[in-house]
């Protein structure tokens, strides 16, 4: 209570913290900010010189002749180069409290704030350029963001690593290190801390990646393409360009796939899980286990012969939107046996293990609507999770903890309806398991087991 009235003293004039010279308010220790790697305008001059290759075409060079092309390269190189260069100027970033700022611009300038209570995982990307000059690009996973925010490119291999040790550490995403006022600037990498859980090895990889339906249907493919060629007086170059162009197609999944995941590595650290891989682009992402919603077990057809199958993650705050799938975090193990499986799923999900999980077929009438995959469907309630399994040629297996269930959902339609059957959704922040054609009744038994399980899991967390 107040003693008597307060008598306020006489109005002073606002002034900006600039103009009076001091710090913003609470932020007495504000830090200066830091510019990006001095070639990190090559790099990206490098790339808009690709770029600018590229979208001039041979007709161009054609049109102009090759004096003329190559100086209308230069000539816009240097001015890619020129833009860079004025965009690294005027970028840079630093830690303000517990806000990560990174400002850019220089006729409009730009000052985004991020809040690292909610951030999620920092990822270190090395690009080919990058990893030619010794450089590392850092992106951001914020919850609720539609794409990875701020990233910084480039950085130093060890200053990208101690910033990404920093903000993980005042996001409270390591526990117990104090966050530090300094960022490593030069020296060696420091050496990643952790347990190394699996390495996928490399011909494994490239045998997984034989053993799919674009390989198969190669040789079948080319051989089209030679009996059409032999068969025809001629061929017109649409034709021979669209059916390499189809063929390229097909390669390219499973070619990107071993690109993506060579040298797969997965170890367990204090924020998480950390996976390491790449070979033309490495990447270091942490996977933060607080935020896993779902994990997903694949068989593919032509993989069980080998025993080998294929694990998956669903994580909350990582963008489903974003136009690069390499940037969500859903790899869990590339290629793998069922052992090994098992260990790693131990990990993400304490006293689940995978080959005692209940399931549950669906009553024999569901096979009225699935007449050949009705036998792979089930599902099951076990001690701590949500299992659901379907498909025929390549088998899925989706297990939801029940602390990450959000809503529970009876769906019911026409053909269900009439045979007394309906479908069960587990909804997460992220997707979630569904089970399908069950008996009406045990849908709403289900449905009410799986909400009394979620809240009491909520509460419990």
């Amino acid at each position: 209570m107040s003693d008597g009235p307060h008598h306020p003293g006489p109005a002073r004039p606002w002034q900006p913290p600039e103009a009076s010279g001091a710090p913003p308010t609470g932020l007495p220790n504000e830090e200066p900010r830091q510019r990006l790697h001095p070639l990190s305008p090559v790099l990206h001059g490098a790339k808009s010189l690709i770029v600018v290759i590229a979208g001039l075409s041979w007709s161009t060079l054609s049109r102009v002749g090759f004096g003329w092309f190559a100086a209308m390269v230069v000539v816009l190189a240097l001015g890619a180069t020129v833009l860079a260069v004025v965009s690294w100027w005027n970028t840079g970033y630093h830690i303000v409290g517990r806000e990560l700022r990174v400002h850019e611009g220089l006729l409009w300038r730009r000052t985004r704030a991020i809040p690292l209570e909610r951030l999620q995982a920092v990822e270190v990307v090395r690009p080919l350029l990058a990893q030619l000059t010794g450089l590392a690009e850092l992106r951001l996973e914020v919850v609720g963001g539609g794409k990875t925010e701020a990233p910084l490119a480039y950085l130093g291999v060890a200053e990208a690593a101690a910033l990404r040790q920093r903000l993980l550490t005042v996001a409270g995403r390591v526990p117990g290190q104090p966050p530090g006022p300094e960022v490593a600037t030069a020296g060696p990498a420091p050496e990643l801390s952790g347990r190394e859980l699996h390495a996928v090895r490399n011909p494994d990889l490239l045998a997984s990646q034989l053993l799919t339906p674009q390989a198969f249907l190669l040789p079948f493919g080319v051989a089209f393409v030679v009996a059409q060629f032999l068969s025809e007086d001629s061929w017109s170059f649409i034709a021979v360009a669209s059916t390499l162009t189809a063929m390229a197609g097909i390669v390219l999944q499973p070619v990107r796939r071993v690109l993506d995941d060579w040298n797969f590595r997965l170890a367990r650290e204090a924020a998480g899980l950390r996976v390491r891989n790449g070979l033309l682009e490495t990447r270091m992402q942490t996977v933060p286990l607080d935020r896993v919603q779902m994990v997903g077990v694949t068989w593919p057809l032509l993989w069980r012969w080998k025993g080998w199958l294929r694990l998956r993650l669903e994580v909350a705050g990582y963008s489903s939107g974003e136009p690069d799938d390499r940037n969500r975090p859903d790899r869990l193990l590339p290629v793998g046996d069922l052992r090994t499986a098992e260990m790693i799923v131990a990990e993400v999900l304490p006293r689940v293990r995978l080959t005692t999980l209940p399931l549950v077929p669906p009553p024999a009438r569901a096979r009225w609507l699935r007449p050949l995959s009705a036998r792979m469907l089930g599902a099951g309630l076990g001690e701590q999770v949500f299992t659901v399994r379907s498909g025929l040629l390549t088998r899925q297996l989706a297990i939801v903890p029940y602390a990450r269930i959000q809503s529970v959902r009876v769906v019911q339609g026409p053909a269900q309806r009439r045979l007394r059957l309906a479908t069960v959704h587990a909804d997460t922040a992220s997707g979630g398991a569904v089970a399908y054609h069950r008996d009406l009744a045990e849908s709403w038994a289900l449905a009410a087991e799986l909400t009394a399980r979620a809240h009491a899991a909520r509460r419990r967390h």
